[in-house]
Formats: structure tokens, C-alpha cells, sequence
């Protein structure tokens, strides 16, 4: 094993899975950009981050249910047709680039952001019910699958976008997002075959250390800093992408 590499992605994996446990969302955005970066083709970079995530989304998971910020109705809502779309947006990725609709996938991310930030800066949120969870869990475990990350950003968002409390919504995305993993990881190794152990181990011996901490972290940090921290999130990683792909 490269344990030079492994330590990288280690730090990596720590940092991704901070962010990801306490604002819902990133950790497969950080990784699978690296990865990219490092020349590796769509389909592999996502196969192996999803494949680390198998690990570290159990342990968020978990660690989100432990400290009491799962919502498991929403929960089932989201990790089902979740799972679904997620299989079907790895099966087409194994065939077909999936760049070609990541700028879409920002600039939606960034409307989102948006409306985030002002509800942040703005009025209390209101807890009405959200509907049509099911559709959102689908195209968000699909977008997921095809963009290599993306799952936190497009559920999280949009949940808290239309009310949902911020500590139930975080932590029952993350804990869905276990069983999306699952399927799309699965899928894309049949596919592509699994591969880049020391990146693997890397980034999910970092994640797993980082996610009892980040579940802590949600549970007592105030919830409008909460939502101010995801909404910039969401904003500054949509608008560096769409700067990217334009140029």
C-alpha cells in the first residue's frame, strides 16, 4: 500500500466527512472533485468514493440516530425511491459521461443556496410538512450516482429551503444516504470493478473518525448558523463549479 497516498486521502476523508456530517452535505462533492482532478475517469472516481462511503455514511448515520436527529418517516421517504434512482444513475454512468449535466446540477444547487441564505438571514423557519419526498429522494440518489456526489446538497437543500427543521432534516439525510450508498456503490463495482485501495481506505478511515464528531457538532451548534453555514456551502460550491465549467 502507497501509505503516503493513504494519509492524504485520510485527511481528506476527515475533513469531507466534517463537513458533510454537520451541514448534510460534501462529502462525496470534496472527494469525487479530487479525484477528478487527479485524472481519474467519471465512473471510477465515483465508484470509489461511493464505495469509502458505504463506511462513513453508516457510521453518520448511526451517529445522527444515536443523538436523537433522525426523523425516520423521512427517512424511509428519502432512502427508498433514493436507492432506486441512485441504481439507475450509476447503470447509466457506467455507460455514459455524466459532465455534460453537472452544470444544471449547480446552477439548481445555487438557486437553492440561495434561498437558504435568505430564510437564514431572514424569518424563523417554519415547520410545515414537506411533500413529494419520495420524487426528491429519487433525482437526488440519481444525481448522485451520475455526478459522483450530490445526494447532501440537492435533499438537504431543498428540504430546509422548504422549512424542515435543520438538526431532523440533516441527520435523516445523512442516515438515508447509507442505503443510496449501497446501491450505487454495488452497482458501479459490477460495472467498473473496484479498484485504488489506498484512496478507498484512505478517504473512509478519515470519514469515520470525523462523523460521531460532526453529528455531536449539529446537534449543539445554533441552528441559524446551522443553515447560514449550509446555504453559503451550497452557494460558494455551485458558483465555483459553474466558474469552472465556463471557463
Amino acid at each position: 500500500m502507497d501509505y503516503g497516498q493513504f494519509f492524504v486521502f485520510a485527511g481528506v476523508g476527515l475533513l469531507a466527512q466534517l463537513v458533510d456530517g454537520a451541514l448534510g452535505m460534501a462529502y462525496g462533492l470534496v472527494s469525487n472533485s479530487i479525484l477528478l482532478a487527479l485524472g481519474l475517469p467519471p465512473a471510477v472516481a465515483s465508484a470509489t468514493v461511493h464505495t469509502a462511503e458505504v463506511f462513513t455514511t453508516g457510521v453518520s448515520g448511526a451517529s445522527h440516530a444515536w443523538f436523537g436527529n433522525v426523523r425516520w418517516r423521512l427517512f424511509w421517504q428519502l432512502a427508498i425511491p433514493g436507492a432506486i434512482g441512485g441504481f439507475l444513475g450509476a447503470t447509466f454512468l457506467a455507460s455514459v459521461p455524466g459532465d455534460a449535466i453537472r452544470p444544471w446540477v449547480n446552477a439548481y444547487l445555487l438557486i437553492l443556496g440561495t434561498m437558504v441564505l435568505l430564510r437564514a438571514f431572514g424569518r424563523r423557519l417554519t415547520r410545515h410538512q414537506v411533500q413529494h419526498s419520495g420524487v426528491l429522494g429519487f433525482f437526488a440518489g440519481l444525481l448522485d450516482a451520475i455526478g459522483g456526489g450530490g445526494w447532501g446538497p440537492l435533499a438537504t437543500s431543498t428540504l430546509i429551503a422548504r422549512g424542515g427543521g435543520v438538526r431532523s432534516t440533516i441527520g435523516s439525510v445523512n442516515a438515508a444516504e447509507f442505503v443510496v450508498t449501497i446501491c450505487v456503490s454495488a452497482t458501479l463495482v459490477w460495472h467498473v470493478g473496484a479498484g485504488h485501495w489506498p484512496i478507498v481506505l484512505g478517504l473512509l478511515t478519515g470519514g469515520v473518525i470525523a462523523a460521531p464528531f460532526a453529528a455531536w457538532l449539529v446537534r449543539h451548534l445554533p441552528e441559524q448558523a446551522v443553515m447560514a453555514a449550509v446555504g453559503s456551502l451550497i452557494v460558494l460550491i455551485s458558483l465555483g463549479q459553474l466558474v469552472q465549467t465556463l471557463l
